[in-house]
């Protein structure tokens, strides 16, 4: 291996030339650590391994996640693919797009790999009108599964979250501090745990803050896409508000390009804010402040908990819910009553 990508490989370690020569070279003098961290930097740069160093897989753990259009979701899966194989083991990663194949297909597939493991991400698991019979069946065969963003009480598995009651709170109070008092809300349809948790979360805060027990003519019910924010800004546009929370970064920027075909600037006239805290949400025009969802703990627990099913610790029936945080950009500012 050539000097240029020692070098790379050691700033991706973070150790120096000649520890990362070591470890090529299968030299004593290294800790695991610094080890494994080399190694890691090694695959992550896409190096092919010395044949030495190769080692055996701990067993195949399949990552199930809805789509890669929303940057959302290959950050998820990313870090817990990069968990995964510091652990020793292989994902598959199954990617649900429109007209392909439907998540029950991917299931089947992976039970045929033999894989050790499943995590599924925003999967039916999160739908209340779905069938959960296609969880329990892998519950009652033994199969170490995890679900991240969605609850369901009759899946006996434990469940990774953020607290979306708390991010919708965080968001009206950031929109009610500035000064608006008719502020929006976008977001997906109805029958999915994260949509009804948000509701419910910006209820409370509207009636805690403003006062206001009646929102239902504030909540805008559409796609998770570009479009479908669009589509539901457009609706509570036209409804008067001046602040919207999106459920979603790319919800959020439809509703800055709704603003503007209406001839309205952002955040001048209407503050947005969004959810997720995607990769390059602060290099948008104006960059979006957004309700950050903590990925990294999140796919860190859903990791972590899989594999202590693995490893023969029995399965919880639980949640463990992770804290937003709110992230101030440039696309909200002060509301109307403030600005005269």
């Amino acid at each position: 291996m050539n000097n240029t990508r020692l070098a790379d490989i050691a700033a991706q370690a973070g150790v120096s030339e000649a520890t990362v020569s070591r470890v090529l070279n299968g030299k004593a003098g290294v800790s695991p650590a610094t080890r494994q961290a080399v190694l890691t930097a090694l695959d992550l740069m896409g190096y092919e391994r010395p044949q030495r160093l190769r080692q055996r897989s701990n067993g195949l753990i399949g990552l199930v996640i809805p789509e890669l259009g929303n940057p959302i979701f290959p950050a998820f899966a990313q870090a817990m693919e990069k968990s995964l194989i510091q652990h020793g083991y292989t994902p598959i990663l199954c990617t649900q797009e429109p007209g392909g194949a439907p998540e029950d297909e991917f299931t089947e597939m992976l039970l045929d790999r033999g894989v050790s493991g499943i995590v599924f991400v925003s999967g039916l698991h999160a739908d209340t009108t779905a069938r959960m019979d296609r969880y329990t069946r892998l519950t009652d065969r033994g199969l170490p599964i995890v679900f991240v963003d969605g609850y369901n009480e009759a899946i006996p598995a434990p469940f990774i979250s953020p607290d979306d009651r708390l991010a919708a709170r965080l968001a009206v109070q950031h929109l009610v501090d500035l000064g608006h008092e008719r502020i929006g809300l976008a977001l997906g349809q109805r029958r999915f745990v994260p949509v009804i948790r948000k509701i419910e979360g910006f209820q409370q805060a509207m009636a805690q803050l403003l006062g206001l027990t009646d929102v239902d003519d504030l909540i805008q019910h559409s796609l998770f896409s570009v479009e479908g924010g669009q589509a539901a800004a457009a609706a509570l546009l036209d409804r008067g508000c001046t602040g919207v929370f999106c459920a979603s970064d790319l919800m959020a920027l439809g509703a800055i390009r709704a603003a503007r075909e209406r001839g309205l600037s952002v955040p001048g006239d209407v503050s947005v804010v969004g959810f997720d805290d995607s990769p390059l949400m602060a290099f948008t025009d104006p960059p979006l402040t957004t309700v950050r969802k903590p990925i990294g703990a999140m796919a860190a627990a859903a990791v972590e908990t899989l594999l202590e099913e693995i490893g023969g610790s029995p399965a919880k029936h639980v949640e463990l819910v992770y804290q937003p945080e709110l992230v101030v950009r440039g696309s909200t500012s002060s509301g109307p009553l403030v600005n005269r």
